[in-house]
């Protein structure tokens, strides 16, 4: 054990002691936002400071350097900034977890899997939410290449993008990545597969 002959000696243990606290507390944040964005791919900054009660400044610092280190990649949306592990998802995996990680752009994909190829008003319906807002979100929906937009006389209808994700795709992302959401609404999703699957086999 070191020996402490001054309190100047006192003064520098304590400070070295200090120190090395500090670090262990940094390491032990970084990692915790590290295994954070691993089982919540897609989370922004203020949803990692809200679920792991730290300072913004601490996420925000701890995300750089975790992106700098390669350890995880961000891509922007809208006024959010999504995080994803580096080299864990594909492209269009990575679009379509943050649909599923946000509630009106999730019903929206949800619905057009149960309904198969619904109106912008079938949407409107089911959603209550105004036709403007829908619009919007099915834009996003659109350019994120997970849905294609048919138009069949004066109505525009929805499907999801071919090639690019089906029903049970979405089951299997839900289950790895988003376990509550999973849990929650399995039960819902299951019947509604089950249905799809058998409307499948009997064509």
């Amino acid at each position: 054990m070191e020996s402490i002959n001054s309190p100047n000696d006192l003064m520098m243990t304590i400070q070295r002691v200090k120190v090395g606290m500090r670090k262990k507390e940094l390491n032990s944040n970084k990692e915790r936002i590290f295994r954070f964005i691993q089982t919540n791919p897609g989370c922004y900054l203020r949803q990692i400071r809200n679920e792991l009660d730290l300072s913004m400044g601490s996420v925000q610092y701890h995300s750089y350097q975790l992106q700098k280190g390669g350890k995880i990649t961000s891509t922007r949306q809208g006024l959010y900034k999504l995080h994803f592990q580096s080299g864990a998802f594909q492209e269009h995996e990575k679009a379509l977890l943050q649909v599923l990680n946000q509630e009106t752009p999730r019903e929206i994909i949800l619905f057009i899997v149960d309904q198969r190829y619904p109106t912008q008003t079938d949407i409107v319906k089911k959603l209550g939410i105004s036709a403007p807002s829908i619009n919007w979100h099915v834009r996003r929906l659109i350019d994120l290449n997970l849905i294609d937009e048919v138009r069949e006389g004066k109505f525009k209808r929805y499907k999801l993008r071919d090639n690019s994700i089906d029903s049970r795709y979405i089951v299997e992302l839900l289950k790895k990545h988003h376990p509550n959401l999973w849990s929650k609404w399995s039960s819902r999703l299951v019947e509604m597969f089950l249905s799809l699957s058998e409307a499948e086999e009997n064509k």
